[in-house]
């Protein structure tokens, strides 16, 4: 069957090329959008890591929820014990401690309302890769009293590097307290809506501000992103859920799922259509096929072929022609992702975001499997009304269109 269906396949080159060059474009369509739209996911998603969330947050329960207005009701008060257990993970690379605060930010002659975090300089340097310093540079362990706001700040109180700074916020107990910063810094972020509110000054500062020792937050940084569900699930096991809860950058970062969600859903669409396009190119030519083969058939039959045996042939010829289309298809798209990929596609900035990027195809093994999927399905499904509909004609008149 298998031997006879090659050989009927390559009878009409011209056809067969025609119906493998309709399957070999939607399986390159299909892999090149899917690894474009990974890439999407992939280079946002290590952004918002980046430069906001780090890998994992461990924090007490019900702070990412109702926390933020107040966060000195949901301090850490002790938290080297905490951090230690979260070192000890060998997946881990870091742990960094975060205090937030919300205030007012003053240049002596105008106020401006902020969110701002107490951070360890060091720590989050090495972490917050995707900032990208517009002025100064970052916070180090020598900036006793410097802080690093963002751009949308500097520009509401047209501040500079160097300029001096008031802070002020109330503390634990409900006290107001001032204190006085140096700018070494502006930074800018993935997000303008983050940049125009954030302030970030050394977290002995912050805790000396706000009259306290404790933390909000301790910020894991991972070595490798893709062991982020385990180690969150390992946290999980190991720490009081009622005491603390543990946030991975998934669920800490509303954006990137939204982001994720449209975009699965633009893709589904693609792939529904691509899926329609192969099949209606595929199916003209197999019903041109078939049908012009159709005195062969019925010299089969009357030879003592069943008509399961005719729809089983032209099944067998498709299927040769779909995974054929496929594999060829996964090969070109490979090549062209490695291509485009090389150069890079030049992106504007995203809705809401300060800065573009450049986008690669980023194929993945599951994309190139629903790729050559739906190609070969699509060369099944489109064979079988065909096959069904020449398998049942009359032997009689089957035998007449050789005449």
């Amino acid at each position: 069957m298998l031997k006879l269906a090659f050989r009927n396949v390559f009878r009409h080159k011209l056809r067969t090329a025609m119906t493998l060059a309709a399957i070999i474009f939607g399986v390159v369509g299909l892999t090149l959008s899917g690894g474009f739209v990974e890439d999407i996911f992939y280079q946002l998603g290590e952004t918002l890591i980046h430069s906001q969330s780090g890998h994992i947050q461990v924090s007490r329960a019900g702070f990412q929820a109702s926390g933020r207005r107040s966060p000195e009701k949901f301090l850490i008060d002790r938290p080297d014990s905490l951090r230690k257990l979260l070192q000890d993970q060998p997946q881990v690379d870091d742990v960094m401690a975060r205090i937030n605060f919300s205030g007012l930010l003053s240049n002596g002659r105008s106020d401006w309302p902020i969110v701002g975090e107490g951070v360890e300089a060091d720590k989050e340097a090495k972490l917050g890769t995707s900032i990208e310093m517009t002025a100064g540079r970052a916070l180090s362990k020598r900036d006793t009293y410097g802080t690093v706001i963002g751009e949308g700040v500097a520009r509401a109180l047209k501040l500079r590097q160097g300029d001096r700074v008031t802070l002020l916020l109330n503390t634990a107990e409900g006290a107001l307290n001032t204190m006085e910063f140096t700018v070494v810094g502006l930074s800018q972020s993935f997000s303008k809506d983050y940049d125009a509110r954030s302030v970030r000054i050394p977290l002995a500062a912050a805790q000396e501000l706000l009259g306290t020792q404790g933390v909000n937050n301790l910020v894991i940084s991972l070595k490798r992103t893709e062991d982020t569900q385990q180690v969150a699930a390992t946290l999980r096991r190991q720490i009081d859920g009622r005491t603390y809860e543990v946030l991975r950058w998934q669920e800490l970062n509303d954006f990137y799922a939204r982001a994720v969600e449209l975009y699965e859903r633009q893709f589904g669409i693609l792939q529904f259509i691509i899926l329609v396009l192969v099949l209606l190119s595929v199916a003209n030519s197999v019903n041109m096929s078939v049908f012009e083969r159709v005195g062969e058939f019925g010299t089969m039959m009357a030879l003592g072929n069943r008509s399961g045996a005719v729809f089983r042939l032209v099944l067998a010829e498709n299927a040769l022609l779909g995974l054929s289309g496929g594999l060829l298809g996964v090969v070109i798209g490979l090549m062209l992702a490695w291509a485009i990929s090389a150069i890079g596609i030049p992106m504007p900035p995203p809705p809401g975001s300060n800065f573009g990027y450049t986008a690669q195809i980023r194929v993945l093994p599951g994309t190139l499997l629903m790729a050559f999927c739906v190609g070969v399905s699509a060369t099944l499904l489109a064979a079988l009304f065909p096959a069904r509909r020449v398998s049942r004609i009359p032997v009689a008149k089957a035998l007449l269109q050789n005449y």
